[in-house]
């Protein structure tokens, strides 16, 4: 695959991947401003809001190979040593326990000023 092909591949999500980008959406996660796609280095995020300094990636099966795993463990560490938290949540987190996904996102989203 060309990184033409890639990047087009990128662009557009999936289902999974749509589902928790309507979750980021909503007003309880609107201070913090997520992006979708982020290059971090030789990376791309599904998700991450600078402000918080987080990263969230939701993986399908290819991700729980040994050498999936591996990569994203090398993809991760990279990712932290730029400053970054990485959360990651399965497909099947996302459209079984989608509460549960928000509230671990809340949880690791720094607290924002009250007026």
């Amino acid at each position: 695959m060309s990184i033409a092909q890639a990047r087009l591949f990128r662009r557009s999500m999936s289902p999974p991947e749509a589902r928790l980008w309507m979750a980021l959406r909503d007003p309880l996660l609107r201070p913090h401003h997520f992006r979708r796609q982020v290059a971090l280095g030789p990376y791309y995020a599904d998700f991450a809001s600078h402000s918080a300094r987080l990263v969230i990636e939701v993986d399908g099966g290819a991700h729980f190979t040994d050498d999936a795993l591996r990569r994203d463990g090398r993809r991760d560490a990279f990712i932290r040593a730029q400053g970054y938290r990485v959360l990651r949540f399965t497909s099947v987190d996302v459209f079984e326990q989608m509460d549960g996904v928000v509230t671990a996102i809340l949880s690791a989203l720094p607290p924002t000023p009250t007026a």
